[in-house]
């Protein structure tokens, strides 16, 4: 009778689903770009999710289940991207994190119409209000509309721009003609492209030296962005520098040290400016943040800070609605929800349809050569510090 027990009960437990067995972790895929062109983000996003992974897990998981995050390289590659999205579909996945960069987030997000939710990690994208689609950090447009109040505050009126031909540098250049205008007082008097794979920007730089620009945005993420600075310098242009903030990481800076511009600005979330911060639950989620990092004998930056938020959210997610939640019921707890408290600010998905964060959550900082660090410039929003 004892055996005939014990064979019943193996046969029990065999019949048990796995997603239902307590100690089988929760597996969360995340599509992000560890080679290729977008390796510099995506390799310290997939560091910020093993970080995050030990941190939720110490805290108990979900409901008991550890958190497991699945990475897949897809080599900066949206073709890549999409075939492990298809993969990561096909195998009933509730929601998935990445991709690292807007082409490959652009070229997955068909795959989601219908769910799961894809929790894109480039700030770049703007997913349609009510999708399956969310995007991490500030928004572009925001970061943009803070720039335009930083340069208009600091009599910066006359404006080059000089963006990519690729999806970034387009949604770029979209957010720059809303942002720098008339109706700020504020005119683009030079407008220059170059593609990613151009090994030379000296042309167009000229036609910015000779445009009697006060202020420069060199728009692009990557090794692009080394082209830029190069050229302009090359050049002797001389003038206060905004580049993408997907750039702000210390391997970049350390890598172009030779070459950027005396006035080197950047358009960040408060995590870079913590110093500036208030006492509150903003600055606290940010102290938790560099501390898990100091554990694992990191030094963190945009790339992990891009990951960081939305990890939790969704851990957050999963832990109110359960381990079988799926791709609906994430996107409406998303949708619904205020008063989160994350590195990037308080999170308000009602009035920030899929992002959480906008130009509240935006400070300028200026790059510092000798502290090997980022400084704050503004308050929250773009206004100047007295």
């Amino acid at each position: 009778m004892k055996r005939l027990a014990a064979i019943g009960i193996c046969v029990l437990l065999a019949t048990v689903p796995l997603s239902s067995r307590a100690a089988d972790p929760y597996q969360i895929v995340a599509i992000l770009s560890e080679t290729g062109s977008a390796s510099f983000v995506g390799t310290e996003e997939a560091a910020a999710l093993r970080v995050a992974e030990t941190l939720a897990n110490k805290a108990g998981g979900i409901r008991g289940r550890p958190v497991q995050f699945v990475i897949e390289d897809d080599q900066s590659s949206p073709q890549i991207s999409v075939q492990l999205m298809n993969a990561a579909v096909s195998k009933g996945a509730a929601v998935v994190l990445g991709s690292s960069i807007v082409a490959s987030c652009r070229a997955m997000a068909p795959l989601a119409k219908d769910g799961p939710v894809q929790y894109c990690l480039s700030p770049g994208i703007q997913p349609p209000s009510g999708s399956y689609l969310f995007s991490s950090s500030i928004p572009t447009a925001s970061a943009l509309a803070a720039s335009a109040v930083y340069f208009r505050e600091r009599g910066w009126r006359k404006i080059a721009i000089i963006t990519s031909t690729d999806a970034t540098g387009q949604e770029a250049e979209q957010d720059i003609d809303a942002a720098f205008n008339a109706s700020n007082g504020q005119t683009i008097v030079s407008r220059e492209h170059f593609n990613i794979t151009d090994v030379s920007v000296s042309a167009q730089m000229a036609h910015v030296r000779s445009s009697g620009a006060q202020a420069l945005i060199a728009w692009s993420t990557g090794t692009p962005t080394a082209t830029l600075l190069r050229g302009e310098i090359e050049a002797n242009v001389d003038l206060p520098t905004m580049i993408g903030n997907g750039n702000s990481t210390y391997a970049q800076m350390k890598a172009y040290g030779q070459f950027l511009p005396k006035e080197l600005y950047f358009a960040v979330p408060p995590f870079f400016a913590a110093d500036r911060l208030p006492n509150g639950p903003v600055k606290n989620a940010v102290s938790a943040f560099v501390a898990a990092f100091a554990a694992a004998g990191i030094k963190p930056d945009i790339g992990q800070a891009l990951a960081w938020d939305p990890a939790f959210l969704t851990i957050d997610a999963l832990k109110r609605l359960g381990p079988d939640a799926n791709a609906q019921q994430i996107k409406s707890y998303l949708q619904n929800l205020r008063g989160w408290n994350g590195i990037d600010g308080t999170y308000d998905f009602r009035s920030v349809p899929q992002r959480g964060v906008g130009i509240n959550s935006v400070v300028i900082t200026r790059w510092d050569p000798v502290k090997q660090g980022w400084t704050g410039m503004s308050k929250m929003g773009g206004m100047p510090l007295k």
